[in-house]
C-alpha cells in the first residue's frame, strides 16, 4: 500500500510541485490550500506525513498544528514545515524537519524517504 502524504500551501505553484515530486517517487498524495481543508483531509485520509506551510491566509500553519495534536488518531503523524517566512523553524517547535522555500528537493526527498521507509 502507498504511503499517503498530505500537502498544505495555499501556493498553488508550491502544491503541485510537491504533490508531482511525491507522485514520481510513488507516494499518493492529497492537497489541502488552507488549515481548515488541510484538518478534514487528515481525519479522512490519516496521512503517513504532512508538509505544512505556515504564513496562509486565514488560520496559520501552527494553528492547524495545534489542532492535529489535539486529536488522538493524528497527533502522532509527523509534520515537515515548509516556509518562506523567517523564523518558521521556531512555528512548529515538534516538526521533523523545517526547510525554507526555495528549498532542495534532494534535501527534501531524503528526509521523506528517511521518515516514511
Amino acid at each position: 500500500m502507498k504511503k499517503k502524504i498530505l500537502v498544505i500551501d495555499d501556493d498553488l505553484n508550491v502544491s503541485d510541485y510537491l504533490a508531482s515530486l511525491f507522485q514520481d517517487k510513488g507516494y499518493q498524495v492529497s492537497v489541502a490550500g488552507n488549515v481548515k481543508e488541510g484538518i478534514k483531509l487528515a481525519k479522512a485520509q490519516h496521512p503517513d506525513l504532512i508538509t505544512l506551510d505556515i504564513e496562509m491566509p486565514g488560520e496559520w500553519g501552527p494553528r492547524f498544528y495545534r489542532q492535529l495534536s489535539q486529536e488522538p488518531d493524528l497527533k502522532n503523524i509527523p509534520v515537515i514545515v515548509i516556509s518562506g517566512l523567517s523564523g518558521h523553524q521556531y512555528a512548529v517547535v515538534k516538526a521533523v524537519a523545517s526547510l525554507s522555500k526555495p528549498f532542495d528537493r534532494e534535501e527534501l526527498l531524503k528526509i521523506v524517504d528517511g521518515i516514511l521507509n
